[in-house]
């Protein structure tokens, strides 16, 4: 396998901070990802049992930010949960996939449907890097006042414009501009709001 990084002395962790190629096998990225699925699993649990109070705080421990009133149904699937932002009075219901290896930023009084993908992981198209287990990844924005429909899957790099309305089904791969309802696979614009 060739060392691609033999001229970098930074640790994986930093490349993929800065968002850049890097094999994920870093130490703390893996103990931070351990955490999240921990934390995660007493939040299902607190949630299950409506101990709300505790389940909030347990939840606020595992993402980066937390708005005010905003409000997500287990289970949740995060890769390590700090570089997932949600805003105050938004709605997430259950299994949302947030892969959040790059920032995901989800504006407030936003409504995300169940079996939601948020997907910022890129990987090579070249088969030998992505067989030397090279990645990268890109960030994910929503807007405020934000409705994806269920199942609907956002690519690396999307934003995703105010009040915009996702079908459900729909694969996000390029931006969508505000104020607009888009469908499809992959998701087009079909008219103005």
């Amino acid at each position: 396998m060739t060392d691609h990084f033999a001229d970098d002395p930074r640790t994986n962790r930093e490349r993929m901070l800065a968002g850049e190629l890097y094999i994920a096998d870093d130490p703390d990225s893996q103990a931070i990802s351990r955490r999240a699925l921990r934390l995660l699993e007493e939040y299902r649990v607190q949630f299950i049992a409506a101990d709300f109070d505790r389940a909030i705080a347990t939840l606020r421990e595992v993402v980066g930010t937390l708005g005010d009133d905003a409000w997500i149904k287990p289970p949740l699937s995060v890769d390590y949960g700090e570089n997932l932002h949600v805003g105050a009075r938004t709605f997430i219901n259950y299994n949302l996939t947030a892969l959040d290896v790059a920032a995901i930023t989800i504006g407030e009084d936003c409504q995300i449907g169940p079996n939601v993908q948020l997907l910022t992981p890129t990987h090579p198209i070249e088969p030998q890097p992505r067989r030397d287990k090279l990645e990268a990844a890109r960030p994910i924005t929503l807007g405020d006042n934000v409705w994806l429909g269920g199942g609907v899957i956002v690519c690396p790099g999307v934003t995703i414009g105010d009040n915009a309305v996702i079908g459900a089904g729909s694969v996000v791969t390029k931006d969508i501009p505000a104020n607009v309802i888009a469908v499809g696979n992959p998701a087009r614009v079909l008219r103005e709001i």
